[in-house]
């Protein structure tokens, strides 16, 4: 079924960027529900064996994880060690984890980023790299990056299991 919120055809910035925002994060649970972990694991990407449904969940929940809780709310990376020693870890994170782990992780990780977002007003800064960013911009930027893996996932998910869709 599905329930994925539109994104408003009016309102402010703010509502525009979090509903189009809010409307590709539910596109990624779409696009992954219903698969078995075999098929959500299975490299169908020849040239890039990590780009599997289960792998750009976990990646997606990073970059969530990483943009919202560590640049702009300042929290420390739970990921830091693990990117050190593999720089695809946490890719290969979603090939060892059960498939409703990985998206109830996803959608707890997007909840405690638009707690984030909330509390901050558009031109609040955090760094990343020593260099400041705004909550715009890392809006923007993730509208661009969950779009663009939500379009892996259609094809990932169409060639899993046959299953096609908007």
């Amino acid at each position: 079924m599905d329930d994925r919120p539109e994104a408003p055809f009016t309102g402010g910035e703010r509502v525009q960027l979090a509903g189009f925002l809010d409307y590709l994060r539910a596109t990624v649970v779409l696009k992954a529900t219903g698969l078995t972990d075999e098929q959500a694991r299975r490299p169908l990407v020849e040239s890039s064996p990590l780009t599997t449904v289960a792998g750009i969940v976990s990646h997606l929940t990073y970059v969530e994880n990483a943009w919202f809780a560590v640049v702009l709310d300042g929290k420390p990376s739970q990921w830091a060690e693990r990117l050190a020693a593999d720089q695809d870890a946490e890719f290969r994170a979603g090939h060892t984890t059960p498939l409703p782990e990985l998206l109830a992780a996803y959608e707890a990780e997007c909840a405690r980023s638009r707690d984030v977002a909330e509390r901050l007003d558009l031109t609040a800064t955090g760094l990343r790299h020593g260099e400041p960013v705004n909550l715009r911009w890392v809006l923007i930027h993730m509208i661009e990056e969950t779009g663009r893996h939500a379009g892996h996932l259609d094809l990932l998910r169409e060639q899993a299991d046959g299953s096609t869709g908007e």
